[in-house]
């Protein structure tokens, strides 16, 4: 058994195909459109505004006589107009490693606009039990001592089975037990894991669900080890990203994140 600490891993992000874009541009006679955009992802949700609205440049639509040139400004007046739509076409993928299927549990809730693809405890078999504890525990040293201990019982419990099952036997010829074999006697030895327990999930969102969740899960009303994993995601979308994050506004509560948009709700 050992000890975790929550990680947050931007693994993806959407990105510009400039050939495409630019044959589009000049099929609509705005090949000289340019975006000053710090992101292909923020250029991205600046182009789908500007089809909606067809403000690629004044005189384009008549109805438009004066457009926003900087992606800043044009991003900040989506949010502030709720055009959250255009956010939707935008994608960044992350990796939360050493998390518990506690979070995990209460990650899968958020469903429109994420994937999710998680480590499958039917395959990866168990033998070093990792575990990250909330503070109202690590201040308790009776309430520690259960845990660990409980833990430390549950870590062998997945061996003697193990054992019991002979999964790492070989016969003379030195050839293993069928993987089909190992999969079933896995699979069934997960039932006896803790939920407590440390796994990885991959989590892919488009923009607006992401600010969605964001908001939401390091609000001081949600559970510490998402509020956790969401402030540090927090992190990093505010500073690699500040022209679709930079309207949230940080603050500490409980020693944690706490991050809040002025434009809630886009």
């Amino acid at each position: 058994m050992h000890e975790v600490e929550p990680k947050v891993f931007l693994i993806g992000e959407s990105k510009v195909v400039e050939s495409g874009l630019y044959d589009y541009l000049c099929h609509i006679g705005a090949g000289d459109w340019t975006s000053n955009a710090p992101t292909d992802s923020e250029k991205l949700v600046e182009f789908y505004g500007r089809l909606c609205y067809r403000s690629f440049k004044p005189g384009m639509n008549l109805n438009v006589k004066k457009i926003r040139n900087s992606n800043d400004q044009y991003l900040a007046n989506l949010e502030k107009t709720h055009h959250g739509s255009v956010l939707e076409h935008v994608n960044f993928n992350f990796v939360f490693a050493d998390v518990s299927r506690v979070f995990t549990h209460e990650l899968v809730r958020h469903r429109a606009g994420v994937a999710i693809s998680q480590e499958s405890l039917r395959y990866v078999r168990l033998d070093d039990l990792g575990q990250w504890l909330p503070t109202v525990i690590k201040e308790d040293n009776e309430a520690m001592t259960i845990f660990v201990k409980t833990f430390e019982s549950l870590e062998l419990i997945q061996k003697t089975l193990a054992t019991l099952y002979e999964l790492d036997k070989t016969d003379e010829s030195g050839k293993e037990k069928n993987f089909e074999f190992k999969k079933k006697i896995t699979s069934a030895m997960r039932r006896v894991a803790p939920i407590g327990l440390a796994t990885t999930i991959g989590w892919s969102a488009n923009a607006r669900a992401l600010r969605w969740v964001l908001e939401m899960r390091t609000d001081p009303s949600a559970e510490e080890e998402i509020r956790l994993v969401f402030g540090k995601v927090g992190e990093i979308m505010v500073k690699n990203y500040p022209n679709l994050f930079g309207d949230f506004k940080k603050e500490i509560v409980d020693g944690l994140p706490c991050y809040k948009p002025t434009n809630s709700k886009v």
